[in-house]
């Protein structure tokens, strides 16, 4: 309806302005008006027949979502995670016959945004180390969470770190189930990580901030791995998700109680944080190292645990106030040649899980200037 319409105003335009272009031309009057009469029945009969031909129908409707898709920002949050991965077999140096071993690190991975029209039109862009740092300078980021959040850590420093630098911090950032802080000097940016496997451990964490009336920049949290194999109760975990809502609710801009003080200067900062949930992976049971977590993650459990995230009202998209880094479904995309435990994915699903949460912050930033 919407393309109809606008084509109708451009057949407009040319009945109007056309016979005074040719006019310039000192054309008769009759012949003027002759065209004129011509050229505006010619149109409206194409205006009013256009919905009846598929090819220009979908013409005219692709070139208006995409209108519609960079007029609406908002809009352009549910094509984010419209990724696609390219998964290639390394060039072997042994023989056929000695290929049947085949492992994760014999595959190049990489990944890009699909080539849909909307996607386009949002103008999507993987950010490379300056604009990356530029868009974080200033700012305080928190990662709290379980192996998950930390392998996020580890490609958000190696967009933002020099090679060199990320080597000598990576013996830190993987100490067994211990919190990691750092601050990068050039860019101003502080970043926490904190080992929060539990949800309680979430809530413990958004209560202090809370306390002490100092917030973060951007918060990305997430938990399930943990609690589904060491408690393994979905409702339980539905319960721990209804208190941190409530609690994330204190620090968004919903909250009458959210005061001045606001969070740390940072230049993507504006009056709250940005916050987002850290989805779980899928999870290729064949491939986990161990009975127990064959036997407590399987495929039903895991999705009793996404159907208590969903109806918890946590995300954005269920009405909830943090918006999802959909973690299951760029691993699934990429496949069981990107994980070898079947739980923790290559670099490659964790980078493009960054550059969501990155383009994510564009558009906010956009939305709250």
């Amino acid at each position: 309806m919407v393309g109809t319409v606008q084509f109708g105003a451009l057949a407009a335009c040319i009945v109007l302005f056309v016979p005074m272009g040719l006019a310039g031309y000192h054309l008769s009057r009759n012949k003027m008006l002759f065209f004129s009469g011509a050229l505006f029945i010619s149109l409206a009969i194409g205006v009013h027949l256009t919905p009846y031909f598929p090819s220009v129908t979908n013409f005219v409707s692709s070139f208006s979502s995409s209108v519609v898709v960079l007029e609406n920002h908002n809009s352009c949050f549910s094509f984010l995670h419209e990724i696609v991965f390219d998964v290639v077999e390394k060039p072997q140096l042994v023989s056929i016959d000695d290929n049947s071993n085949v492992s994760a690190s014999d595959f190049d991975k990489s990944w890009t945004w699909a080539k849909s029209t909307p996607v386009i039109a949002c103008g999507f862009q993987k950010l490379g180390h300056s604009d990356a740092s530029d868009l974080l300078n200033g700012s305080w980021v928190v990662v709290a969470g379980d192996s998950q959040a930390r392998l996020f850590v580890v490609s958000l420093l190696e967009l933002v770190l020099e090679p060199g630098e990320m080597e000598l911090v990576r013996g830190d950032l993987f100490k067994r189930h211990s919190d990691y802080q750092t601050v990068i000097d050039k860019i101003g940016v502080k970043l926490d990580f904190v080992w929060a496997p539990y949800t309680a451990n979430l809530t413990s964490l958004l209560m202090e901030y809370k306390r002490n009336r100092r917030y973060p920049d951007v918060l990305v949290m997430g938990t399930g791995l943990w609690d589904m194999l060491h408690i393994n109760n979905a409702s339980d975990y539905g319960v721990s998700l209804g208190l941190a809502r409530k609690l994330v609710m204190l620090l968004s801009p919903f909250s009458s109680e959210f005061g001045n003080d606001g969070p740390v200067t940072g230049s993507i900062s504006i009056q709250s944080p940005h916050m987002f949930w850290l989805g779980m992976p899928t999870l290729v049971e064949s491939m986990l190292n161990t009975e127990e977590k064959r036997e407590k993650m399987k495929f039903a459990v895991r999705n009793a645990y996404e159907r208590e995230l969903f109806e918890s009202k946590l995300l954005r998209q269920n009405g909830g106030p943090l918006l999802l880094l959909d973690i299951n479904s760029l691993s699934r995309n990429c496949g069981g040649r990107c994980t070898v435990d079947g739980m923790h994915y290559d670099g490659v699903v964790y980078e493009a899980a960054i550059h969501v949460m990155l383009n994510a912050l564009l558009i906010e930033s956009q939305q709250r200037l």
